[in-house]
This record gives C-alpha cells, sequence and structure tokens, in this order.
C-alpha cells in the first residue's frame, strides 16, 4: 500500500467514525441487568432471591462452606465464590459489589478506583431493617418484583398460630410467656435492639437477659446459669459449659440449640427462625410448663 492510499484510508475512517458510521462499543441501557459480587455471606442470601442467576458472577467465600453459609449447600453449588481481595474482585469486573459497611476501607477504596459501584450494607436490628435490605437489592438488581415472595414470607408472623375453636365453642388462648435465654459462643447473650431480640419478643417469650438487667454481649457462665435458670435455654455455642452435663440436670428447664445462622443475617432466615421459634413456643402449651 502506498503512502498516499494509508492516508486516504485514514481520512475515510475518521470521517466514519465523526459521522457515526464506525462500529463503536454499545454503552449499556437503562433495559440491561447489573451483573454482582458479593463479598458478604447475609447479602448472598438476600441476591439468590432477587437476583437472576447469570447475574452473579460470584457470592463470598463464606457460601462455599456448609458450616458458614447462609444458603443451602444445593442453591450455593451452582456459583462460584470469591475470597474478597480486590484484585480478584476487579478481574470478574462486575457491575456491583455488595459488602458490609464494615469492608475494609483499603480494599473498598481499590474497588472503587478501578471504576467499580460499590454497595454496603449494614446489619440488621430489626425484621423492618431486613426488609429494607431486601427492597434495596432488588431494586440494585433491576427488577424489584423479583422481591415480592420474599417479602410476603416476611411479612408472616408464626405466632399465635391460627386455630380453629375449641369443642366447646371457646377461643384458644396461649398461656403465660416463658422466659427465654439465648445463649451464643462465648458464653454471651443479646442486646435487646436487635433482629433476633423481636424474633423472640414476638414468638411469644420473654427476655431472661433483660430481666436479668443484662445487656448486649453481656457473659453468662455456667454457675450463673444453674442458678438462675429461663424456662427455655437456647443454646447458640460450643463452650466447655455450654455442653456441660449439669445443664440436663435442671429442673423444669427446656434446652434447645439454635442455630446462629437463623439470627445473624436476617432476610430469608427470619422465616426459618420463626418457624423454629414458634414450634418451641408452642411446646410449651403442648404439655404444660
Amino acid at each position: 500500500m502506498t503512502r498516499g492510499l494509508a492516508t486516504i484510508l485514514g481520512v475515510w475512517a475518521a470521517v466514519a467514525a465523526l459521522s457515526g458510521c464506525a462500529p463503536a462499543v454499545e454503552p449499556k441501557t437503562a433495559k440491561d441487568t447489573p451483573t454482582f459480587a458479593s463479598l458478604n455471606p447475609c447479602l448472598d442470601a438476600i441476591l439468590v432471591e432477587v437476583a437472576e442467576p447469570e447475574q452473579i458472577l460470584a457470592l463470598s467465600h463464606y457460601s462455599g462452606d456448609p458450616d458458614a453459609s447462609s444458603i443451602s449447600s444445593k442453591v450455593a453449588r451452582r456459583f462460584d465464590y470469591t475470597g474478597g481481595t480486590a484484585e480478584e474482585v476487579i478481574a470478574l469486573n462486575p457491575d456491583i459489589v455488595l459488602a458490609s459497611t464494615f469492608m475494609d476501607p483499603a480494599t473498598r477504596s481499590a474497588l472503587e478506583r478501578s471504576g467499580l459501584q460499590v454497595e454496603t450494607f449494614g446489619s440488621p436490628t430489626s425484621v423492618g431493617a431486613s426488609v429494607e435490605h431486601v427492597q434495596r437489592l432488588a431494586s440494585l438488581s433491576g427488577a424489584p418484583a423479583r422481591a415480592k415472595p420474599l417479602l410476603r414470607d416476611l411479612a408472616v408472623k408464626r405466632w399465635p398460630p391460627i386455630v380453629p375453636e375449641l369443642v366447646d365453642g371457646s377461643k384458644w388462648s396461649p398461656g403465660p410467656d416463658p422466659s427465654v435465654l439465648l445463649w451464643q459462643a462465648g458464653e454471651i447473650v443479646q442486646g435487646e435492639q436487635t433482629l433476633i431480640a423481636q424474633l423472640l419478643a414476638e414468638s411469644g417469650f420473654v427476655s431472661h437477659a433483660q430481666k436479668r438487667g443484662l445487656g448486649q454481649a453481656d457473659r453468662v457462665s455456667l454457675e450463673q446459669v444453674l442458678a438462675d435458670p429461663p424456662d427455655l435455654l437456647l443454646i447458640a455455642g460450643e463452650s466447655a459449659g455450654q455442653r456441660h452435663k449439669a445443664l440436663g440436670e435442671l429442673e423444669g428447664v427446656r434446652i434447645a440449640t439454635f442455630d446462629p445462622r437463623l439470627f445473624y443475617c436476617g432476610g430469608p432466615s427470619i422465616p426459618a427462625a420463626r418457624d423454629e421459634l414458634a414450634a418451641l413456643r408452642m411446646s410449651f402449651e403442648d404439655r404444660g410448663r
């Protein structure tokens, strides 16, 4: 090719580009659905409910661990995972990165410098706060209507149950509310401004910790439990005291294990927690106190 011909072709290409005739990468339109990389197991659980599978480039590495995952193994196996480093998230090039408000500032800065949109969420301290998280994430996914089934489930309380009239025509009503102590990992108790405190109260239980003047993360030893037990002891930890055989010798105390994954995240875990708590509450009606 001669220099003259090359020059002419170059001019034609420039003119075509300016006139809009040259092929170009089309920008995303409002109809495009964003892609996600999640760094938080609680957000993973909501994301798989409100986004299409092809929108989810990666879940957090916690969802790949059955002992830490907030979603079922069957669902989790459908997706890839990220360890949470800025480098691997940037390589995925998602439209939106989901993370906790406690994410490392340096990681967030690196992601945002790479042009990625980072959306952070706090830990929900009430059912209402969890509903807001679901609505916000569904809106980010581009299809808010996908959240409707989950939102309907979050709106349904399990206690007291709807029961038919008794044989004599009278109405059934629950008995006195039993006291409950949720004994978490590290032998601590929950505060009253927490999601699990709300779920326990709406399920017909009285907080044993509050009655004893205990607050968020206060420790309760085995000796304290034995000396002043609740009607229901929910054990959500694995310390030596929480496994001690003396607990089985307590009279009039019901003891049950309670999966921590039911009260850390909110979202889809709320209906599951309500189901379990309603069954425990009903057991006091069935067998008496």
